[in-house]
């Protein structure tokens, strides 16, 4: 495609992979361009992805409101368990595939515009949800919502790739996990509350408020990150002219080559570690939350829909303890592998700080099921839940910058694949653990859970030993080969 010639953004990446002049300073790396979003004041950049970030959180809480409203909507259209859990299985499913939509028009038009588009759909939709008058218009209006809030998603990753050099990326890519994770764990709170002392229509009403405020502020704070040819000027852009809604459009950029880079990628086995990763660690979390609302909610335990919110908060501890092990210390450790192996940055130098999240996550989803089996003091589920959610966020962002700095080029893109699995995998939790639970019993289901993800955990390892050859060998097909010989 020629807007891979048009842009600069492949250049570091090729810079990277031959190796960095000078590891006592990294940021020789960026280039010298005034209009470079990686040469932004930190205001600049902490306004446009702190907003992007929001924005975020309040898309992952719009996946996660009405997990705690089913025996509301059951009550309310007469509708069965099943079909109230459509309601969050089909919006996580479109949060996900919603991404083939948004990558591709953020390549064309820009990320700016994607974000102010989407947030006036979402803020809309929600505002639809809270006057549904039917089932079937409720579902309809959750589903068209989850489509919306996907451009909070495989986007975030590139604005950061944008806009931040090689050995920052990782403690600012925590931030957009942090929120991600803020989302899942702090919208049961949220949304718990507003169930219980008004009704389940407040949620949407909460959150076509929020995401309607967030669109006002994203006008003056979120800047176009993406960096065009035309861009590379001596003459430093004012800031009005960041904030131009056609400052990204880029006429050499193809919506369905793009569409078919996104499905090509499917073939990258890294990718597809990550997305798997990725996706159990978060499907995992929907049966924690699933299973603690069924559980807490009925005897001995008899909690009321705002204790459940409540236990919701150990999980968003659990994420705020992962934001240093799972963010700095990926970029300490890939310098530190950098500078002990010749200097040269290599992706797989983040790996080993998916050691510590690995062994915590897993052991948390034993101990949280243990728990709930044997119907045990709230605590120890809470303590569970923590370490659930710890591993959660971090894992999923050694993944997602494991990725990044193996695709740099195609970043969006390939974290589409990355997230549409994620969602799949949840979607089909959100239908079918209930049963696999009822089926075997708690105790051995969790048990199952916890191999299963340290299983995908290990996989780390031969990628690791193996990476840079594979990664050489997968340059050879698919996007990736128009970008072979760059430097």
């Amino acid at each position: 495609m020629e807007d891979d010639k048009a842009s600069f953004g492949h250049i570091d990446h090729a810079a990277e992979e031959h190796g960095l002049p000078d590891l006592s300073n990294d940021k020789e790396s960026i280039t010298p361009a005034p209009n470079d979003p990686q040469n932004w004041s930190t205001a600049a950049k902490l306004t446009t992805y702190l907003t992007i970030c929001f924005y975020t959180f309040l898309a992952n809480v719009n996946s996660s409101n009405f997990t705690v409203a089913t025996k509301a909507i059951i009550a309310e259209f007469h509708v069965s368990q099943t079909q109230a859990g459509e309601l969050v299985c089909f919006n996580v499913f479109l949060f996900g595939v919603g991404n083939i939509f948004w990558v591709p028009l953020m390549r064309v038009v820009g990320k700016r515009p994607v974000y102010l588009i989407s947030m006036l759909f979402l803020s809309m939709m929600n505002v639809w949800s809270s006057r549904a008058t039917s089932y079937g218009e409720l579902l309809a209006s959750r589903i068209l919502s989850g489509f919306a809030a996907a451009a909070a998603d495989a986007t975030v990753p590139a604005v950061v790739s944008d806009m931040v050099a090689p050995h920052e990326r990782g403690h600012y890519l925590m931030i957009f996990h942090l929120a991600l994770t803020g989302g899942l764990f702090l919208g049961p709170l949220i949304n718990a509350y507003l169930v219980q002392d008004e009704n389940w229509r407040w949620m949407c009403y909460f959150l076509a408020i929020a995401v309607g405020a967030v669109f006002v502020v994203a006008i003056f704070t979120v800047r176009e990150t993406t960096y065009l040819a035309r861009h590379a000027s001596s003459q430093k852009t004012r800031y009005w002219g960041w904030l131009s809604i056609t400052r990204g459009y880029n006429p050499d950029a193809s919506f369905l080559q793009t569409v078919w880079d996104i499905l090509r990628n499917a073939m990258y086995p890294q990718l597809l570690w990550s997305a798997f990763t990725i996706g159990i660690s978060v499907g995992w979390n929907i049966v924690v939350q699933l299973t603690a609302s069924r559980t807490f909610t009925a005897p001995p335990y008899n909690w009321p829909a705002g204790s459940i919110g409540l236990l919701s908060l150990s999980g968003f501890i659990g994420a705020l303890l992962a934001f240093y092990l799972g963010g700095r210390l990926i970029d300490i450790l890939s310098t530190y592998y950098t500078r002990r192996r010749g200097g040269q940055r290599l992706p797989e130098y983040r790996l080993p700080a998916m050691i510590i999240p690995g062994t915590i996550g897993p052991a948390g989803i034993l101990i949280f099921g243990l728990c709930v089996a044997n119907q045990t003091h709230w605590a120890g589920a809470a303590v569970g839940y923590a370490m659930q959610a710890f591993g959660v966020a971090a894992i999923s962002n050694v993944a997602v910058t494991y990725s990044l700095d193996c695709y740099k080029p195609i970043t969006g893109e390939a974290l589409v694949i990355i997230f549409v699995i994620r969602n799949t995998i949840g979607m089909l939790l959100s239908l079918y653990a209930a049963d696999w639970i009822a089926k075997q019993g708690a105790a051995k289901v969790f048990g199952e859970m916890t191999a299963i993800q340290g299983a995908s955990v290990l996989l780390a390892v031969p990628l690791f030993l193996w990476g840079a050859g594979l990664r050489e060998l997968t340059g050879r097909y698919g996007p990736m080969k128009r970008f072979v010989g760059v430097s």
